[in-house]
């Protein structure tokens, strides 16, 4: 009984302590809600809506029934019109579509042979789950094989991966994995480092240096801007020789993404070091910010499920605009003029973050 009520009474402390630490409370309940939240409604494998493109070289009435029946399935939606199959692909390359959809000269023609596809869909398959949903397409009705019964018809629809035509997950996965690495790591560590310096008293010591606010915390950050890079490094060698990732874009292009990407990180581990008290707090602060970068980033479910509120969210988040790079520059080839709304996007969330970290550090000083 002795033991019991010796357990006991550590048991009510530790509940106490708890109580007392309104951060940990806020997690013990927060944590789980974010979790059904996003599972359960930000998160749909039933992907509508791509953003796509048709290039009508044959202009009948037969090519447009098509290109409306299959806006129709709201599988696709139909953002700009191409004049030709290169600009199609040159759409898909830039980001600007994911699906492509090529109606050729002959199309009619084609609809009398059974033997060939009338048209043919062209698929970003650096996006996860993508070539599956656009492969509903194939199932589209033919507005009619001309002198032809129906069940002689051949799939109408010819599906072309570009860019992972062997459909392997790990092309998907590996070149989005620098920006899921840099995420946690960047953030984690200049969050923890920070709040270390103050459980220790050497930030104070530093604020006495001569040394402006600003100049403290570019300081700071440097050396992980290094570790950055190298993990960057790291993850494109090992890809390429564990997974054969192809590379396709230049690589100043990708350091020089990454350099923003890095900088928006720290910035925010940073803002969370002003906010943390302990070590502890501060990776609890980082785990509930890493989470939804992970879900609605599109680095594992299908951007263009979420609701339009979660992808209201999702734009916000620094990783949702680094996997669209890293994946149009590594997998596509694209450059940074292409896809320079990424790079002002993480730009404009490391001045934000920075200044608000100023603003609170300013005030803990006081």
């Amino acid at each position: 009984m002795k033991a019991l009520r010796r357990i006991l009474a550590i048991g009510i402390k530790e509940v106490r302590q708890l109580a007392r630490d309104r951060l940990t409370i806020g997690m013990i309940v927060g944590i789980p809600l974010l979790q059904i939240i996003l599972f359960g409604y930000a998160i749909n494998l039933d992907v509508r809506h791509l953003p796509a493109a048709v290039a009508d070289e044959a202009g009948t009435s037969y090519s447009r029934r098509l290109a409306a029946d299959l806006q129709a399935t709201q599988v696709v939606d139909f953002v700009t019109v191409a004049q030709t199959p290169g600009e199609l692909e040159r759409l898909l390359q830039a980001g600007e579509i994911t699906v492509g959809v090529h109606i050729p000269p002959d199309f009619e023609q084609r609809l009398r042979d059974p033997s060939r596809p009338a048209v043919q869909i062209m698929v970003d398959g650096s996006e996860p789950t993508i070539l599956g949903v656009a492969a509903k397409l194939a199932g589209t009705p033919p507005p009619g094989r001309i002198g032809q019964a129906a069940t002689d018809a051949a799939p109408l629809v010819e599906l072309r991966n570009y860019y992972n035509p062997e459909g392997r997950s790990a092309v998907q996965i590996v070149p989005a994995l620098i920006g899921v690495i840099l995420t946690m790591t960047m953030s984690l560590f200049t969050a923890v480092a920070i709040v270390r310096e103050r459980e220790r008293g050497n930030l104070e010591f530093l604020i006495t240096t001569p040394v402006s606010t600003l100049e403290l915390m570019l300081g700071k950050l440097v050396p992980y801007v290094l570790i950055g890079l190298v993990q960057v490094t790291i993850v494109l060698l090992v890809g390429r020789a564990l997974f054969d990732v192809p590379f396709r874009g230049q690589v100043l292009d990708l350091y020089g993404a990454a350099l923003v990407f890095i900088a928006a990180s720290l910035t925010l581990g940073l803002l969370i070091s002003t906010l943390a008290k302990t070590q502890f707090q501060a990776m609890q602060m980082t785990f509930f910010f890493f989470m939804p970068s992970i879900l609605l980033s599109g680095f594992m479910f299908p951007f263009d499920g979420m609701p339009r509120v979660a992808q209201q969210i999702a734009e916000i988040l620094p990783l949702t605009h680094f996997v669209r790079l890293v994946r149009g520059i590594v997998l596509r080839g694209a450059d940074l003029g292409q896809m320079s709304q990424e790079i002002w996007a993480l730009a404009a969330f490391f001045a934000v973050t920075l200044a608000l970290a100023m603003m609170r550090f300013h005030k803990r000083l006081d």
